[in-house]
């Protein structure tokens, strides 16, 4: 078993300083047992969160930061054909425009409902047709667009740009920022918006792109069969919402945790990686000398020991 899990460690002081009080009993003998095998930092700018950089190399894609083919991996796990075709993901979003820098909302605040996305969806298909770009519904807050513009195209994953400053951020095609600000018009005076807007509901007012690129014929596109991702910790930690963050991280080490722990005490092989946005900490079994061994189950290891060390 391979439990990986986004968000065990956060950038934020605020998470690292809600890491301290926490009770992880399955964690902290896990981390006195297991070897670390590696860390690794990506930069503070970096379009592709750690754990789906890893993810992705577990699925024999080796792609470049923000271009990890996340649409077209996701298609090509549910049976479809991408055909060697460039893809991303389209996500309705209110973006918050200040006197110095743009915020992206998490589009889940958008509560979008299926009949408003689809309408919305189906003022702003001309437009993207209109620059080559196939556009079409799979969820409420999430649409999946085929053109070439988005063959080597670097986007930054949603896990990366909620919440932040994405003015650095916005597509490089000018056929994209053109579409961008047309679509700034179109969807102001639309009238899904309109009726948001009378009962108290964000306005959808742009797009986001992210998941861009081809899919390699030689990636396996289905992950490992001993891989457990845990995401619960994912939202709280994009809310900042650092109390539910810890019950979430509790429920994992009560689940996840204690499942990881009870296949290394059988002796079966058990891997553990923890992820940042921005980085990873890898353990495993490995060979030590005796006297590591008995320093790291002698040393006091715990999620914020893990936290300092980013």
């Amino acid at each position: 078993m391979h439990l990986l899990i986004p968000f065990a460690l956060c950038d934020p002081q605020a998470g690292v300083a809600a890491s301290p009080g926490l009770r992880l009993p399955a964690l902290q003998t896990l981390l006195r047992t297991l070897a670390p095998l590696a860390l690794e930092r990506f930069g503070d700018d970096s379009l592709t969160p750690a754990h789906e950089r890893i993810v992705a190399a577990l699925c024999g894609v080796d792609a470049a930061d923000g271009c990890v083919p996340g649409a077209a991996m996701e298609l090509a796990r549910s049976g479809q054909a991408t055909n060697g075709q460039a893809w991303a993901w389209i996500t309705p979003v209110h973006c918050v425009v200040g006197a110095d820098r743009i915020t992206l909302r998490d589009p889940q605040a958008l509560a979008l409902q299926e009949p408003e996305s689809r309408a919305l969806l189906a003022a702003m298909q001309p437009y993207f047709a209109g620059d080559a770009i196939d556009l079409q519904y799979a969820a409420p807050t999430r649409w999946l667009a085929r053109g070439d513009v988005f063959g080597d195209l670097p986007s930054a994953a949603l896990d990366r740009a909620i919440g932040r400053d994405i003015s650095r951020w916005m597509p490089r095609a000018p056929s994209l920022r053109r579409l961008q600000n047309e679509m700034q018009m179109l969807l102001y005076t639309h009238p899904v918006n309109d009726a948001r807007g009378a009962r108290g509901a964000l306005a959808v007012n742009s797009f986001w792109v992210s998941g861009s690129g081809r899919l390699n014929a030689s990636a396996s596109v289905q992950p490992p069969a001993d891989l457990v991702v845990a995401d619960s910790l994912r939202l709280p930690a994009l809310a900042q919402d650092w109390v539910a963050w810890a019950q979430a991280w509790q429920q994992v080490d009560a689940t996840h945790g204690q499942a990881l722990l009870a296949q290394l005490r059988a002796g079966a092989k058990a891997q553990l990686t923890l992820c940042a946005p921005t980085r990873a900490a890898r353990y495993g079994p490995a060979r030590r000398h005796w006297l590591a061994r008995l320093r790291q189950r002698l040393q006091p290891v715990s999620l914020h020991s893990v936290q300092q060390g980013l």
